[in-house]
């Protein structure tokens, strides 16, 4: 029996990559595979650690007076500021703005967005003005609000309004705008109407996407309020940030923005796992 001959495909491995038969893939640097629990979670205490070490670094090098406090100096002013009472006062005061302001911001981007999504005469009608108004700057209409609406909170909601309303907008009508051609035709074949395959179909399928952009969006809504608080307000987490920095109180300051990080990440992890319960077909 003659000696055994190699086929062109011989000595790769089922990936195509040369010389890797019998070697297993890492999990680290394969594409879009998934990472191990222990491995995600043994990165992401790494990752807080290098933010920890870089900030103990930053502060050691302002010596004595130095303008970054460290972990345990922002603590406990954080600890201070609980103790006085004003950091729940701030932390309600901010939270009930941004609730109510980014909710009237949502409602209005799904219901808009939808239309501009679905319908051509919407979309006609409405894009174009909503793509101007998307670049227009909300911190430069804040004097104007002031005029208009005063220095209670109806200029503080008004902004996170329009500095949010727009991406909001625009963002759920590129995800209605997925929604595949086939379902929609489906359901007209089976007798469905506008409205059912609007609220049905278009809608039930864009949940996901909705509360994605409204996770991605979010972040805007807190800028606009901080612009907001710093400029009249009598409580807030912004409002305590801008007080501080009158008396030099550092420490104050990073522990106010630690927790609007802490609620930043919280809210993300929420919207996060909303969208997972809501629509567990859409998990990536």
């Amino acid at each position: 029996m003659g000696p055994e001959v190699s086929s062109p495909g011989m000595g790769r491995s089922s990936t195509g990559s040369p010389g890797s038969r019998g070697r297993r893939p890492s999990p680290l640097f394969d594409v879009r595979a998934g990472l191990p629990a222990h491995w995600r979670w043994g990165l992401a205490g790494a990752g807080f650690l290098a933010v920890a070490g870089l900030w103990l670094w930053t502060a050691a090098q302002g010596g004595e007076g130095g303008m970054v406090p460290t972990p345990l100096e922002t603590w406990a002013a954080l600890v201070d500021q609980w103790r006085q009472g004003n950091l729940w006062t701030d932390f309600r005061a901010s939270v009930s703005r941004i609730g109510a302001g980014y909710a009237i911001s949502i409602a209005l981007g799904v219901v808009v967005g939808i239309g501009v999504g679905s319908l051509r005469s919407v979309e006609a009608a409405l894009e174009a003005p909503i793509g101007f108004m998307r670049y227009v700057p909300a911190t430069a209409l804040t004097p104007l609000l002031l005029l208009w609406l005063g220095i209670g909170e109806s200029p503080k909601i008004t902004l996170i309004v329009v500095g949010t309303v727009f991406f909001n907008i625009l963002m759920v009508a590129d995800v209605a705008r997925n929604v595949p051609r086939e379902l929609l035709e489906a359901s007209y074949t089976l007798g469905a109407g506008r409205a059912t395959v609007l609220r049905r179909i278009v809608l039930r399928h864009s949940v996901p996407g909705i509360i994605d952009v409204a996770r991605i969006n979010l972040a805007a809504g807190w800028l606009m309020l901080v612009v907001a608080e710093l400029l009249a307000a009598e409580e807030g987490l912004a409002f305590r940030i801008i007080r501080a920095q009158r008396f030099r109180q550092v420490d104050t300051m990073f522990a106010m923005l630690v927790v609007f990080g802490i609620i930043g990440v919280a809210s993300d992890l929420a919207l996060r796992r909303l969208r997972d319960l809501s629509s567990p077909w859409a998990r990536p």
